[in-house]
């Protein structure tokens, strides 16, 4: 390499400083990958068993070879030590445990050589290359950049962003929108990632943020924080919904957002092929964002059950359809919107589920209190749907009931709970013929139906408890939005969902059950440290 590499010192730094350049990367890595080439094409020469090294001066272009060795008393390895009497000619005054440099000539790439050097320097840049595209895109997920579509590759569209390559997968496209190559497509950054094959980014025009994104560049309120966009839900390429509030009580957001003639709206309407956007202001009561959300429906009533996060909205029967909307599309955007499953239902429904309701309960106070029906709806119209409400609830609230005197008051309340103990000693029994043992009745806050409801699911022991995880145990379902009582399951929650314990309880019960692995732990301790005591 005397030749190749002396003739061309300034050639070997002009491809590092070219290469940098245009690969946007340090040059340090260039040459370090050059001198990464020359040490394989100079073991390959020399041999591999040598510890060779190469240095290639940044400035100058000047390559130093030289081989690494120890000095050793007796030697073992002839291309990796040296004797003491052969180190002093290298290197005078070196002892036993030195490494020390022995120079070698330059070599002369062949062919095959030059080959394999460009193949190292290639990988090594371009591995250099990909750690760049990471580290410049992956703090930049969120925000919207603009590329030039350069394939179209089995539904996914690969975009050139300059410096990287990004890909909008066929499910974060919009739907019948028409890409060719050579179009310029604004995106949202949704993930970077670091794979084997590089950075990969992903792009995409269907998320919420995409649309969150577009109305903060054409809507200066919301870019400076005056307005925030609190909810945002999309049938991409179809309609979407957004939640806006104002900071300043001055500034109308829903207008704001619209802007003079529908021309800031407009824009984004645009970009995002035609797709219909309803602006509704933002609310922290449920139910007036939900009758908001439900535009442009009317909305009768709104009933929270906050317990299984599900909202029911009463609508006159002429607006049902419009407020399911085509193929379910409004109640299911008002649904993403609020983060609810909203049940949908006509006055008609909402009356006939009233009075279905009643009759039940009317029928848990005869049967459970053995009282007459007259008594039973004085109950239920008083609003008590539960025998725990009748047991637990102050006298005096039963007593002021109209017609009711504190000694009827009692009476009820004696009959709810010896009720409630028939329950659970029916529920004691049907859980011990099931095998569940005793141990977990001792658990805090589970009751013996829940212990059934456990038993059910093949939780039978302590150890069984103790190996759930609290979400496994109390998770609550969600569930799809839903008509007339059709409804879809996403996630059929916890083992006890249906009992509304909280996280606190989840973790408390969890807790006691695995109490007794730590008190075996301790015992374990203590019989090893009695065994090792002297006698």
């Amino acid at each position: 390499m005397a030749n190749a590499i002396s003739a061309n010192k300034a050639e070997l730094i002009a491809i590092a400083n070219s290469v940098a350049s245009e690969k946007m990367i340090d040059k340090a890595i260039v040459i370090e990958a050059m001198e990464d080439a020359i040490q394989r094409a100079a073991r390959a020469r020399y041999g591999a068993e040598n510890d060779i090294r190469a240095k290639l001066d940044p400035d100058s272009g000047d390559l130093r070879l030289w081989r690494v060795v120890e000095v050793v008393e007796a030697v073992e390895d002839y291309f990796k030590q040296v004797d003491l009497k052969a180190a002093q000619k290298l290197q005078p005054g070196a002892t036993v445990g030195d490494f020390i440099v022995d120079p070698l000539p330059a070599i002369d790439l062949g062919r095959i050589d030059a080959q394999s050097a460009k193949q190292v320097i290639f990988q090594k840049v371009r591995d250099a290359e990909r750690e760049r595209q990471h580290e410049e895109f992956k703090d930049r997920v969120g925000e919207i950049i603009t590329g030039v579509v350069k394939s179209v590759e089995f539904g996914h569209v690969v975009v050139n962003l300059g410096r990287a390559e990004g890909v909008i997968r066929r499910d974060q496209q919009i739907p019948r929108e028409v890409v060719r190559v050579g179009d310029r497509i604004r995106s949202i950054i949704l993930n970077v990632r670091r794979e084997n094959r590089g950075p990969q980014i992903f792009l995409s025009r269907a998320h919420p943020d995409f649309m969150k994104k577009l109305f903060a560049q054409e809507v200066p309120e919301i870019y400076d924080g005056i307005i925030e966009i609190k909810a945002a839900a999309r049938d991409p390429g179809s309609r979407a919904k957004i939640g806006v509030i104002s900071r300043d009580s001055s500034i109308d957001p829903v207008g704001a957002c619209v802007g003079m003639k529908g021309s800031r709206v407009q824009a984004v309407v645009q970009e995002m092929q035609g797709e219909k956007i309803d602006i509704i202001p933002w609310s922290e009561d449920t139910a007036t964002f939900v009758v908001n959300a439900l535009q442009p429906a009317t909305v009768s009533r709104v009933v929270i059950d906050e317990d299984e996060s599900r909202i029911e909205v009463v609508v006159p029967d002429d607006q049902l359809s419009l407020a399911i909307g085509r193929r379910g599309q409004n109640v299911r955007l008002a649904s993403q919107l609020t983060g609810s499953a909203i049940d949908i239902m006509t006055e008609a429904d909402a009356s006939e589920k009233r009075q279905k309701e009643f009759v039940q309960r009317s029928e848990l106070f005869q049967n459970e209190l053995d009282v007459d029906e007259t008594l039973s709806q004085l109950l239920v119209a008083e609003g008590f749907g539960e025998l725990e409400e009748v047991a637990y609830v102050a006298i005096d609230e039963l007593a002021s009931i109209e017609g009711f005197d504190d000694e009827l008051a009692e009476e009820l309340q004696s009959r709810a709970l010896e009720a409630l103990e028939r329950r659970e000693a029916t529920a004691r029994e049907e859980r011990r013929g099931m095998g569940v043992e005793d141990a977990l009745a001792e658990m805090p806050h589970l009751s013996e139906a829940m212990l059934v409801t456990l038993g059910k699911a093949g939780i039978k022991t302590l150890d069984d408890l103790a190996d759930l995880a609290t979400d496994e145990l109390i998770a609550k379902k969600r569930v799809d939005a839903r008509r007339r009582g059709k409804e879809s399951v996403e996630d059929k929650g916890g083992i006890l969902a249906e009992y509304g314990l909280s996280d606190e309880q989840g973790n408390e019960i969890i807790m006691a059950a695995r109490a007794h692995w730590f008190e075996d732990e301790a015992t374990d301790v203590g019989e090893d440290a009695v065994a090792e005591t002297p006698q």
